[in-house]
């Protein structure tokens, strides 16, 4: 791996791109929020009988033609890239259909986006993880995808992810999102001395998901913010980052105070929403982070909250600090991070050129 040093420079000025929202800038222009029509949903259910018989892998833009949801794929994409960084997608169709079609149909529709990734899961070879307290819950590693306890706010370690609500529990626990833009450009007027420490970055643990030949955490620091062409990236998360403390005597004080204080502002600027059956979120990792309230388990596994997890990187997405550490430290080890034509190439299966 790469090990430029970091951190890249310190952005001095406020970011004033629409990646730079509060939650009352979402009510007038509502370019995030999109609605399938019937015409859609059925160019979906098109699209999803000529892959019945497909490994997720297989499935691809060219034997999942959906001409009539172009517009939707492109609108979403523009928010993801150059908008404010995510999109909700209401009205996919999940009522009435097995999940293993519902993943084939999923897939096909963000192949349109991007390229899939590996997330180390063991569900469709990691290429879609559950994300449920019930019984299809990924078993790989220290993770805790799924539980019913609060989920403060992070990113994932792809460029975009997708969360596909199939079926939500029954105190509809609200999905939150924050703009970590927005968290830089408070730490820029509140604190900027502070910025200095997030541009550094903290290790990353690995939650056991690596290679038995692999370090336990990244090898590089990775950073909180980072810097290129006048773009800041965001890469956070708490759990990882005091793991791989642990590892080294944990967390100083001062530290553990810092994220706190980003904690603290992200609650402040977060946006709430309702997440419903057929509802998907899509987000740009690098400038939103996301999160959950809490809710009540239940022993019903047909009541179960239950939502699948697609990653994508996308070509040309955006320039980095340094590639190596921001876009794949915390995500090429192990299983984790595999393309589809990877997982195509290890189940043997023909791949056509």
């Amino acid at each position: 791996m790469n090990n430029t040093t970091l951190p890249s420079s310190i952005r001095q000025n406020a970011i004033t791109d629409a990646s730079a929202w509060e939650p009352q800038d979402l009510q007038p222009d509502q370019t995030w929020s999109v609605s399938l029509t019937a015409e859609q949903v059925d160019d979906l259910l098109s699209g999803l009988n000529r892959v019945k018989d497909l490994h997720i892998a297989e499935i691809n833009p060219a034997n999942f033609p959906i001409p009539v949801c172009q517009d939707v794929i492109k609108q979403i994409a523009n928010e993801l890239r150059v908008g404010r960084g995510f999109a909700l997608l209401h009205g996919f169709p999940v009522e009435g259909i097995e999940n293993e079609d519902i993943a084939r149909m999923y897939w096909g529709l963000c192949s349109h986006l991007g390229n899939g990734v590996t997330q180390g899961g063991d569900s469709y070879n990691g290429l879609i993880d559950y994300v449920t307290a019930g019984k299809l819950r990924p078993q790989t590693g220290k993770r805790t995808v799924g539980k019913s306890g609060h989920v403060g706010f992070h990113n994932d370690p792809a460029d975009t992810f997708m969360l596909l609500c199939v079926r939500q529990a029954p105190d509809s626990p609200k999905s939150q999102l924050v703009s970590s833009s927005t968290i830089h450009n408070a730490l820029r007027e509140r604190m900027p001395d502070k910025l200095h420490r997030l541009y550094e970055g903290f290790p990353h643990h690995h939650q056991d998901l690596q290679f038995a030949h692999e370090a336990p955490t990244s090898i590089a620091p990775i950073p909180v913010f980072s810097q290129a062409n006048d773009l800041v990236s965001s890469q956070y998360n708490t759990l990882r980052i005091k793991l791989a403390a642990d590892l080294a005597g944990g967390l100083s004080a001062e530290d553990t105070e810092l994220l706190d204080l980003v904690d603290k502002i992200a609650a402040e600027f977060c946006f709430s929403f309702e997440f419903r059956a057929g509802d998907i979120q899509f987000g740009n990792n690098y400038v939103v982070w996301h999160g959950r309230e809490a809710h009540q388990p239940t022993a019903e596994e047909h009541r179960t909250r239950l939502l699948m997890r697609i990653w994508l990187n996308i070509d040309d997405f955006r320039p980095f600090a340094d590639e190596a550490v921001v876009r794949y430290a915390a995500l090429k080890y192990g299983e984790r991070g595999r393309s589809a034509h990877d997982v195509l190439k290890s189940l043997d299966h023909r791949i056509d050129s």
